[in-house]
């Protein structure tokens, strides 16, 4: 293999090679002149940009179907603030697809010259809304978490998304710092007592704006999958008839919040009302509907973010 087509042992060349094309607007072939490689393997280095996250693309020209989209959600479910994403394709993350549009709401609270305290959840499609929020300073704004940042082995969680926002923003910021599950009641309650932890339950539960993940309640249940529900638990919430969760308080698919196994033990923070301020879900892919439908049906929710399939079937009579 000659050296002009041997990968690249670092990102260097494709962070170049995915600027030459996607800010410069090169061709593979212009980019290949330019770096002194082979068409294919500019080819390869503007795709292993993208793969690996170097290329953040935001879609500024909003397209008709989407804004049907939004315009009927809106209607329907009686929603404050609405963005549907277009369609990645078959097969393809849900959560990259609406990522960019979520991190745009988001970034509408903060550009609001008020003082604002936005309260996060956790979850897959919070962290990929985090990690395309642009980096500015918000010394006047609080970011709060509504659910703890501690994982059943000790770990911290993977997908607490608090410190990823909180390390672009520069806002002062508000972890929950005890276990997302307690073992016990008694354990749960003795934490909740705790000073820092009463300042973060306070502030969430007067936050200007909320954003949340919601989890579907099926065998792929989040809250099971990362071992915070065990095999008996997600069995006996499904015969209750468990829709969906926020923060881990589980729900019916009426929207009604269901008192379960871990009920006493979670620290999450329950959205009782989206109607004082809003509480935006950012979510997508067929096995949230369920869940999707069960939320706003109970007005959990007041707005979304989601993709072009998922708003399609939450339109649909299915």
């Amino acid at each position: 293999m000659s050296r002009i087509d041997a990968e690249p042992t670092t990102l260097d060349d494709a962070a170049r090679a995915g600027w030459l094309s996607y800010v410069g607007g090169l061709t593979q072939d212009q980019i290949a002149a330019e770096l002194g490689i082979s068409r294919q393997r500019a080819q390869r280095l503007v795709s292993r940009a993208l793969a690996e996250g170097l290329i953040r693309v935001r879609l500024d020209h909003p397209i008709g179907a989407c804004l049907r989209l939004e315009a009927d959600l809106s209607r329907r479910y009686g929603l404050g603030d609405c963005r549907v994403a277009p369609a990645l394709g078959r097969g393809a993350d849900p959560n990259r697809g609406i990522a960019s549009y979520a991190a745009a709401v988001f970034e509408r609270y903060l550009a609001k010259p008020e003082p604002q305290v936005i309260a996060v959840g956790t979850g897959r499609a919070l962290r990929a809304m985090a990690d395309e929020v642009q980096p500015q300073r918000c010394d006047d704004h609080r970011i709060v978490s509504l659910i703890g940042n501690i994982a059943p082995d000790g770990s911290a969680s993977f997908f607490d998304v608090i410190m990823r926002l909180s390390d672009k923003l520069h806002a002062k910021h508000y972890p929950m710092p005890v276990p997302v599950v307690s073992d016990t009641p008694e354990e749960r309650t003795v934490l909740r007592r705790l000073r820092a932890v009463q300042t973060v339950i306070g502030l969430a539960e007067t936050a200007t704006a909320t954003f949340v993940g919601v989890g579907q309640m099926g065998d792929d249940a989040p809250l099971y999958l990362d071992g915070f529900l065990t095999r008996d638990e997600l069995t006996e919430a499904q015969a209750r008839g468990a829709a969906g969760e926020i923060v881990g308080n589980i729900f019916d698919a009426g929207g009604r919040y269901l008192e379960t196994g871990i009920s006493d033990r979670l620290s999450g923070v329950r959205i009782a009302d989206a109607a004082n301020a809003p509480v935006i879900a950012v979510a997508a892919g067929p096995s949230k509907v369920p869940a999707l439908r069960a939320a706003l049906a109970g007005r959990l929710v007041s707005g979304l973010v989601t993709d072009e399939p998922t708003a399609e079937i939450l339109l649909s009579d299915e």
